[in-house]
């Protein structure tokens, strides 16, 4: 695996623009797997892919972003300059402005129902802009906006992996609702990785969303999938009504939440308990969420 820490960064920065050279970098906390980010003094960050199949997403975001955030009320990551491959680091990189704010936790966020007014008027918002030549869910975007479909055989793989510790019967009634349908209109606007560590919060309330990599136009549902993963019951019912989703595309979130769920929990239960505990929490919650609904 490519070393990609300070100095690499500080090396770029050199070469490509000397002009911040005298900025401090340092790695940011709970930066990222996909990409790593690094702060390039106070009010910039640099963002560098961390592996060949993440690189396509510097050249869309620097397309695309733009345009998002000129239509969008709320702050979102904005790419200010991108920098090229050299003979020590094979791909394209960004710098962006930075934005305040930190990662999303239950302990940061004053009232959770107003959290779902707000993350639904943002999801609504970015759905609601022209997604005319955008680009569609595939490779690119890990078929986020896509159809769930993609990851039917390692859901089913993960569900039968696991009947010993969840209802194997039930999950999979589950998640063949999820496939019963397909969004049958228009492409719209997805963010694609809606989670904790992509939303900023500040002052108690959300405040930005932040790494756009796999945004892409498609089908909402996948970007519904946090009424599993973060909010409680009420605030859940809050986020539904604010996003007005139908039927249809409400079983398929919940399908998004639980594929994540299944694979994280079936490739992490023998070596890492925290991230399993964690994926299965959110299973029982879909479980729960079903047989109530």
């Amino acid at each position: 695996m490519m070393m990609i820490n300070s100095d690499l960064v500080a090396r770029l920065i050199n070469e490509q623009f000397p002009e911040w050279s005298h900025l401090y970098i340092k790695p940011v906390k709970n930066g990222g797997n996909d990409n790593r980010t690094f702060h390039l003094g106070d009010q910039m960050s640099v963002r560098l892919p961390s592996a060949a199949g993440y690189a396509p997403q510097v050249e869309k975001e620097h397309k695309w972003l733009p345009i998002l955030a000129e239509k969008l009320s709320w702050p979102v990551s904005t790419p200010i300059a991108k920098g090229n491959p050299n003979k020590e680091y094979p791909w394209s990189w960004s710098i962006y402005k930075w934005l305040e704010g930190d990662p999303l936790t239950h302990n940061n966020i004053d009232n959770l129902n107003q959290l779902a007014k707000d993350l639904g008027s943002f999801l609504i918002e970015l759905q609601s802009i022209d997604a005319s030549g955008g680009p569609l869910a595939g490779k690119h975007n890990f078929y986020r906006g896509g159809s769930l479909s993609k990851y039917n055989k390692e859901s089913r793989n993960a569900i039968e992996n696991n009947s010993d510790t969840f209802d194997g019967g039930l999950l999979s009634e589950i998640w063949s609702l999820a496939l019963d349908s397909e969004w049958g209109s228009e492409p719209v606007w997805v963010h694609g990785d809606i989670a904790p560590g992509n939303l900023l919060a500040k002052e108690g309330k959300l405040c930005s969303v932040i790494d756009f990599g796999i945004v892409g136009v498609g089908d909402p549902s996948c970007d519904a999938a946090i009424a599993w993963t973060f909010f409680d019951d009420t605030s859940r019912r809050v986020f539904r009504n604010e996003i007005n989703l139908d039927e249809g595309t409400w079983n398929r979130a919940r399908g998004w939440a639980l594929w994540k769920a299944l694979i994280t929990y079936d490739s992490h239960k023998n070596f890492d308990k925290v991230r399993a505990e964690e994926a299965s929490n959110i299973i029982w919650t879909i479980i729960e969420d079903y047989k109530n609904s």
